[in-house]
Parts: C-alpha cells; structure tokens; sequence
C-alpha cells in the first residue's frame, strides 16, 4: 500500500484511517429564512423542466406559502422571462436580495444579475458551480419552500447542488419518449448516490388534449415513464399535456395567470412531507 495521504476523498483503500466522508453542505445566508427546499431535475434538456419549476412555485403560493425559486440552471436561465421580471437584483448589508415577482414569489437568477440579459454565460464548470452555491449562501430568502430549477443532467452544477444545498427532496420531469428509461435511471442513480429523497416523476407533453372532441392525442406515441417508475418503485404523480396556452403566457411573463391542476398531485405530496 502507497504512503497515506490521510486525503480520505482521493484514496481508494479500505484501511483503518479512512474516515466518514466529510459533509460539503454549505450554511444558508445568516439572515434568510428556509423552510423546506426541492430541487426539480431532468436527466436531459428539453423537457419542460423549468416549466414545471415555475407551476410548482405558483400553485405553493396560491396555497399561501411563501415561495422561492433558485434558478440553478445558470447558462440557460428561463425563470425570470416565464414571471416577467426584468429588473436587477440588489444588495445590502444582509446579502443579495431576491427580485420579487408579481404575487410575491421570490427568485435569483443569474439573468437578474447580468446588463444585458441577453448575453450568455461563457464561463467554466467550477465558476457556474460556485454562483449556484452563492445563491444559496449569499440571498436572504424568506420562503417556506424554495424550489430548484436544476439544469439538465448529471455535471458539475447538479453536483454542486446536491453537495451544497441540503435538499429535502426532487421531483424527476421527463417525457414520453423511449429514451426515458434511460434518463429517469440517470437521475435516480444520482440521488441515490448524494442520498436525497425522490418525491416523483412528472411526465410533461404526454398527449395534446383535441379542441374539438377532447381527445388526448399521444404525439410522441404512448408514454413510457409509468414503466420507468415502476422499475425504480417511484410514483408517476403527473402527466402534462401540450397546452398551447401556456407557451403563450410564458412567452409573455405571465406564467402566474396559468390555471392548471396537473401538478396539484405533486403539490400534495410535497406538502406531506
């Protein structure tokens, strides 16, 4: 056996030195109030996971709860554009601020922190990992669910969410296609690995309801994440439609007038925990 170390993370040994592994969870902002926090996690682009996200937020707030949204997914943020909130974050003495939305749904996002939020974010993996754990760090929350728009897939910003913030559980998006076993399997090994709880899979685009006879219309065939649950003994909890409405509302920041019961089930399993 080489010389030890006594750097437990870089050595592969069993030998009785090694010790447990040493926690990386940061502590919240000094000032900010945090009740519970999910984070929302695809093992791929496209899938509507920020959507899901955003009605997540609205039908907790609805509920009465005080709500946030941590836009983790730093070189593709959509949260501030879906509200409609434009402005710059600010600062004081406390930490940075969370702009507030129309029916008083905090966010951070990195587009609240650029001139131009238009420009993109060119910056390197451990960079966008360490503004992801400042938002957690740095801004006085006051929510009693903060709710994190993970990006896609398994890399570093994922990681560092997972080490970082302590999760009280994800919520899977994914969709109907047959590369969705795959994915799902993805992202449960993941929280399996950084022992964070599952709270379900939403499958979002499954069928676009017919306006004339009410017919659900499986675009992209018959779905297979119910499957892909049941292999992994998780809840599909949801089942989205395409709802041209609601592209509408997001393209105009008003995700907040969006009046859908979708995710009521994902919502109610959220609040029983």
């Amino acid at each position: 056996m080489s010389e030890c170390t006594h750097d437990c993370s870089t050595c592969g040994e069993s030998c009785g030195e090694r010790t447990e592994p040493q926690s990386f969870l940061k502590d919240p902002n000094p000032h900010a109030h945090i009740g519970k926090v999910y984070g929302v996690v695809s093992g791929k682009g496209g899938v509507g996971k920020s959507m899901v996200t955003s009605q997540l937020a609205v039908l907790a707030r609805r509920a009465g709860y005080k709500v946030g949204i941590l836009d983790a997914d730093v070189t593709g943020p959509s949260i501030p554009k879906a509200f409609g909130v434009h402005r710059r974050a600010m600062a004081d003495e406390r930490g940075m601020l969370p702009v507030a939305t129309e029916t008083g749904i905090e966010l951070i996002s990195v587009n609240l922190l650029l001139d131009d939020e238009t420009d993109p974010v060119i910056w390197r993996g451990p960079v966008i990992g360490g503004v992801v754990t400042q938002f957690w760090t740095d801004v006085v929350w006051d929510v009693d669910y903060l709710f994190v728009d993970m990006p896609p897939g398994t890399g570093d910003v994922a990681l560092s969410v997972f080490q970082s913030i302590p999760l009280d559980g994800i919520v899977i998006v994914a969709s109907p296609q047959e590369l969705v076993g795959m994915v799902v399997e993805k992202a449960v090994k993941m929280a399996e690995m950084m022992n964070v709880p599952i709270v379900g899979i939403v499958e979002n685009m499954s069928y676009l309801l017919c306006p004339d006879c009410g017919r659900e219309i499986p675009l992209f065939g018959e779905g297979k994440t119910q499957a892909a649950a049941d292999a992994h003994h998780l809840k599909l909890l949801a089942r989205m439609p395409i709802d041209p409405q609601l592209a509408q509302l997001t393209d105009r920041g008003r995700i907040e007038d969006f009046q859908s019961q979708h995710l009521l089930p994902v919502m109610e399993e959220i609040l029983e925990k």
